[in-house]
């Protein structure tokens, strides 16, 4: 959860170095990084989490126009010396604005920003290697801007490479010239990606180590007297206090000690600190926040000898948007105004969704009634819908077009497959992991599971029955999930069949509703501890399906249409 700050800075560290002494401090050359990560397309975007006026009610943060006026504000106090840069998933999962012109409007506003280098995250290979090309380097989309000409900046990522060439797509790094002082900039996306994109379109792409893809490089920026070297890296880090554990604290432990600093990305929070003498930072996500990092670098060595970080918030209180982007964004909301406010249904209560969870209710309201959906608009057995797909909740009141975009932006495809019931427990085990525990929602089935095990007890049907390994079921998923070799489900699959996209089935689901929504946790999905070899796990099934009849009996699933 969001650490509450009233406007700006929430940790701030000083880092000197002693390696160089033959600078005086008033010749050290000071130099300004500003970072941005996992903006996601949310140029309209504002976060409702803290007090920064002092009335007791929470104001607005983020949104592009406010971003931008921040970071120019900052670029001011150092105007000659100061850099923009990005970690990846800038694009990719975004809302209507943005995705209604493949997420150019965000090319065009990190344009106005003056951003100077970014890499890649997971999510630039939503729509496969071509588009990716494309919108780096122009080229015009029958949804898209007239004359799109690309990115005016160098995207870079050093462990990205074809499969049959290993050629890299992109450049591996770039360097910047800062007051006479070379700076280098290596890209890396986490080699977790295949796991999170489609196939299609995605073929032919392979992502090597982080760490071994740095390290390849670094000696050719040293050969190049390149001495200040920063990596953007979309590669989670977590931190509890001054400690940082994750992917981007090993890639800080094993790569060149000539790296300095490290903006990270991928799980949106915050990182400000120290691993093995490299600075790590990473600025939550949305443009609710970025990250500043002052250098002083010796000019006689090329060397950066201090470092100095503090995370930012975009508190719209006390800031005038800047006028360039927000006639940005004037523009885009003005053309999707229409369809974004067109109201389809009604909440009666919070519907939060995400990935499914440990503990007895695991299952969440959204989930439930996407997954609802996806069965219904196919009319099957079942429906699994992962976790990663539901990009946010939907609030009380009227539900609109827009918003139910913002939650599946993805444009996936439904897949109705044909799966045995052993399959089914196969594809549940398979979306199970550590430490997180379950993955996908589920409908037409409710499933227990255990820990320790990483293993599905059992699987039940509406009426209280266990599934039979043997019957064949209908089961509704996305083309993503379907695709996804993790998953196992197209191997499983004995017949597919392609259906409405996911968005249109959940509105089309959302405006078959009568009466105000009202979904919650329902228990589909249980976590149990056992005392007792799951071999031998009658008792525990036993436990199941009593607590499954209460709550039946309680009502739990009348709401769940057939």
């Amino acid at each position: 959860m969001r650490k509450l700050v009233y406007i700006l800075v929430s940790l701030s560290l000083l880092v000197p170095s002693f390696s160089s002494l033959a600078a005086e401090e008033d010749d050290l050359v000071d130099v300004q990084l500003l970072g941005v990560n996992d903006w996601h397309g949310q140029i309209d975007y504002e976060d409702y989490f803290a007090d920064f006026d002092g009335d007791g009610e929470n104001d607005p943060a983020g949104r592009a126009d406010y971003l931008a006026a921040y970071l120019k504000e900052r670029e001011a106090t150092n105007p000659e010396n100061t850099l923009l840069v990005h970690a990846g998933d800038m694009i990719g999962g975004s809302p209507l604005i943005s995705a209604s012109f493949q997420d150019e409007p965000v090319v065009e506003i990190m344009e106005a920003m003056g951003m100077d280098v970014g890499t890649l995250g997971n999510h630039e290979f939503d729509e496969g290697v071509d588009e990716l090309l494309r919108m780096i380097h122009g080229g015009e989309h029958p949804d898209g801007t007239e004359g799109y000409d690309g990115m005016d900046f160098p995207v870079v990522a050093a462990n990205v490479q074809y499969k049959d060439t290993e050629e890299l797509l992109v450049d591996p790094y770039v360097v910047k010239e800062v007051e006479g002082q070379k700076i280098g900039f290596i890209g890396v996306t986490t080699t977790e990606t295949p796991s999170m994109i489609i196939k299609e379109g995605n073929e032919n792409v392979e992502f090597t180590d982080e760490v071994e893809a740095i390290n390849r490089f670094v000696p050719e920026l040293k050969e190049q007297g390149v001495r200040a070297i920063v990596v953007l890296a979309h590669n989670p880090g977590y931190q509890e206090g001054d400690e940082i554990t994750g992917d981007v604290a090993h890639i800080a432990e094993n790569v060149d000690d000539e790296v300095d600093v490290i903006f990270a990305g991928h799980n949106h929070v915050e990182n400000n600190g120290l691993v093995d003498g490299k600075l790590i930072v990473q600025a939550y996500s949305y443009g609710t926040a970025f990250s500043d990092v002052d250098l002083k670098i010796d000019p006689e060595t090329g060397d950066i000898v201090e470092k100095t970080a503090e995370i930012v918030t975009v508190a719209q209180h006390g800031m005038e948007p800047d006028p360039e982007v927000a006639a940005i964004l004037e523009k885009y909301e003005t053309l999707v105004d229409d369809i974004k406010n067109e109201v389809i249904g009604e909440a009666a209560v919070p519907l939060e969704g995400g990935y499914a969870e440990r503990g007895d209710l695991g299952d969440n309201a959204l989930g439930n009634l996407i997954a609802d959906g996806m069965k219904w608009a196919m009319d099957a057995d079942m429906a699994m819908m992962n976790g990663g797909g539901i990009r946010a909740d939907i609030d009380e009141g009227p539900i609109t077009y827009g918003e139910v975009f913002t939650v599946q932006p993805f444009g996936n495809t439904l897949v109705k497959a044909e799966l045995t019931g052993e399959a089914i427990i196969e594809v549940l085990n398979n979306q199970l992991s550590e430490p997180y525990g379950p993955d996908y929602s589920v409908a037409g089935m409710s499933y227990t599971w255990n820990y320790d095990e990483m293993e599905v007890i059992d699987v039940f049907l509406p009426d209280g029955s266990e599934i039979d390994p043997n019957e064949i079921y209908t089961v509704v998923v996305n083309n993503y999930m379907f695709g996804d070799d993790d998953s196992g489900i197209e191997d499983l699959a004995l017949s597919s069949e392609i259906g409405p996209t996911d968005l249109d089935a959940t509105v089309d689901y959302i405006q078959s509703f009568d009466e105000p929504i009202e979904y919650d946790a329902e228990g589909r999905i249980q976590e149990l501890e056992l005392n007792i070899p799951l071999k031998d796990h009658a008792n525990a099934s036993e436990r199941a399906k009593e607590r499954l009849k209460e709550l039946a009996k309680k009502g739990k699933f009348k709401k769940v249409k057939h």
